[in-house]
């Protein structure tokens, strides 16, 4: 009766230890899909502000090449009102 005890007492805590195990696992890869969660949505975070960079280097370009323009055209009106 004794060793009966003993056995089912060790039976008993494997399957404790077994579910702890598990349980473990569970929340160790519960934890995995959130930190991919994060990783993806911070992936989307970055390929987004690089897009929104490059639409602001265009704007950026296109802006200093509307100056220079404007600049140029300044340029010759002023030379024309000096050889009045």
């Amino acid at each position: 009766m004794r060793i009966e005890k003993r056995m089912l007492a060790g039976a008993l805590a494997v399957v404790v230890m077994a579910i702890g195990c598990a349980s473990s696992g569970n929340t160790a890869r519960d934890d995995a899909a959130e930190a991919r969660r994060a990783a993806d949505d911070a992936n989307r975070k970055a390929d987004t502000a690089v897009a929104d960079a490059a639409a602001a280097r265009l704007a950026a370009e296109t802006a200093a090449k509307d100056a220079r323009e404007a600049n140029e055209k300044a340029d010759r009106i002023f030379q024309r009102s000096l050889h009045k």
